[in-house]
């Protein structure tokens, strides 16, 4: 609440944002690896958070001090989530590649989307008994969305609780949204929803489609079913989604 407060400003208080991420030395170790990482590494290595975060910029300073106070936050035991965080990460960073790509779209909002799109399922892992074995089913299942098995086994699912985690942690109310509705693609174009909530969610399904190409893996359920609406909300093309996938291997190679 901190950072999100400092970073609020109109003019963000960038000694509060420094005194915060020193006071952590696994914080500060994180911008130092980032600083220093293939992304933004230039000529000397930096030494100092003062470095790290010219070098990195206000910004991706605070989006990775984000990701590092969420996993802390919220942390993963189950052996079926192993890869959470370095996936939501490389979620985070596609959303931030994609919104440098789509005019109008927030870098900031689009990796915080990104980062907590599947908080709701570190939660429910975390707090509900039986979620381990309900996590297993939904993702053997192709006869329904993984939100119905959520649904038809604890009377929720993911996108509810991690729209209320959004909110707990005070994130943009357009992340709480598309957070919400991340799973309801067929609301895609719906004009009674912000026009910046379906960008997220057309975004979002974009990303997830490109990093399972990045690791191998087949097209899921909802890109099967959504991706042409998501495309064409999001005027890309074929070809654009081919040169993007180029374009963001590095970044999710670093990743």
């Amino acid at each position: 609440m901190r950072l999100q407060k400092a970073m609020a400003q109109e003019d963000p208080d960038l000694n509060e944002v420094a005194r915060i991420a020193s006071a952590d030395v696994a914080m500060s170790a994180t911008l130092l690896k980032a600083a220093n990482g293939p992304l933004y590494s230039a000529g000397q290595p930096v030494q100092t958070i003062g470095q790290a975060m010219n070098r990195l910029g206000l910004k991706q300073t605070a989006n990775l001090m984000t990701g590092f106070l969420a996993q802390r936050a919220i942390r993963i035991s189950s052996p079926q989530l192993a890869r959470f965080w370095e996936r939501a990460t490389k979620r985070a960073a596609a959303m931030a590649f994609m919104a440098g790509k789509l005019p109008g779209m927030s870098a900031d909002v689009a990796y915080t989307f990104g980062l907590f799109c599947h908080a709701g399922i570190a939660v429910m892992a975390q707090s509900i008994k039986g979620y381990t074995g309900t996590l297993v089913e939904a993702l053997a299942r192709v006869d329904r969305p993984f939100v119905a098995t959520e649904n038809a086994n604890h009377k929720t699912d993911h996108a509810v609780v991690g729209a209320l985690v959004a909110r707990t942690f005070c994130l943009h109310p357009l992340v709480v949204s598309a957070i919400r509705l991340h799973h309801d693609l067929s609301s895609l174009g719906d004009s009674t929803i912000d026009s910046d909530v379906h960008t997220l969610l057309a975004a979002g399904l974009v990303a997830e489609q490109l990093m399972r190409r990045h690791e191998g893996m087949e097209p899921d359920v909802d890109w099967e079913t959504f991706s042409e609406a998501a495309m064409k909300w999001l005027e890309m093309s074929q070809d654009d989604l081919n040169l993007w996938q180029d374009e963001l291997n590095e970044i999710l190679n670093a990743v």
